[in-house]
């Protein structure tokens, strides 16, 4: 489709959720009924902070949010990456041989070692203290992904969707202990590369309508559900529930979130997209 065309399609595929993620946080911060953290910062800077979010431009600037990149809407960071990984990809990696996209990825790989390493774990990227770890994340995650697709390394099965679900749990609840960076290392590298590509191989006959609406409902949930997460954060330090009432809490306010994602997704999302992309499409022909 050529590089202005990818580049057009990419953003409204993403873009309009960056926006309103950013809107959200900014409604957060300013409304939180717990906190007034607001109050210490002047309309402009808030502003500033705002513009900064919804253009991606990092600017870890708040301490009391750990100096994010993008205060307002912080998994925003790594939309970021994935951007630059795109600007790569159009420039580069979809014109280059895929020998050397296993060149490439063995680098990523060894890059990835050094970060967890240093850091003890492979958490960072979304910093203004580990601002390069996320170029060895996205670098490492995104080559393995290219490398299974142009080597078609789809590994046929049956698991469905409880297998897969069942050993991508296995990986969430690994414990945390002294050499974790290794056990991280081997998620990352390993693990998590062999998930994909039964996922892609696999025959779904059960849970489809579930599997579906994961898909579509996941990056919307990303993208907006940081807002309610400092809101529940502030109310946890002042009130700090336990027991029942913070299973409730978390149970009910895990169902909401996804609640208002399907909606932000229904009544915003795909209707901009569509619109954007029949304006990309009319202004082709």
């Amino acid at each position: 489709m050529g590089v202005i065309e990818f580049f057009k399609s990419r953003l409204i595929r993403l873009h309009p959720l960056v926006i309103m993620g950013s809107i959200l946080g900014l409604a957060g911060f300013i409304f939180d009924p717990f906190t007034s953290q607001s109050q210490l910062y002047s309309a402009w800077h808030l502003v500033w902070i705002f513009i900064c979010s919804i253009f991606l431009i990092p600017f870890p600037a708040m301490a009391e949010r750990s100096f994010n990149l993008f205060s307002f809407n912080a998994p925003a960071w790594s939309l970021f990456w994935e951007y630059i990984a795109n600007i790569v990809y159009a420039f580069i990696l979809s014109k280059i041989h895929r020998r050397y996209m296993v060149i490439l990825t063995i680098a990523a790989a060894c890059a990835l070692c050094f970060v967890s390493y240093r850091a003890g774990n492979l958490l960072g990227g979304w910093s203004k203290d580990n601002f390069w770890d996320g170029a060895a994340r996205v670098s490492f995650s995104f080559l393995a992904g290219l490398s299974i697709y142009r080597f078609n390394w789809i590994i046929k099965n049956k698991l469905g969707f409880l297998g897969l679900s069942f050993l991508l749990i296995l990986g969430f609840i690994m414990t945390f202990f002294k050499w974790n960076w290794i056990t991280e290392l081997m998620l990352v590298i390993l693990y998590f590369p062999l998930i994909v590509s039964l996922g892609a191989g696999s025959t779904l006959t059960f849970g489809r309508k579930l599997s579906v609406f994961s898909g579509k409902i996941s990056y919307p949930l990303y993208m907006t559900h940081y807002a309610a997460i400092w809101i529940f954060g502030s109310y946890y330090t002042i009130y700090k529930p336990a027991g029942t009432e913070l299973f409730l809490i978390v149970f009910i306010g895990t169902i909401l979130l996804v609640a208002f994602a399907y909606l932000i997704m229904s009544i915003y999302d795909i209707p901009v997209r569509k619109y954007l992309t029949k304006r990309r499409l009319d202004n082709q022909n």
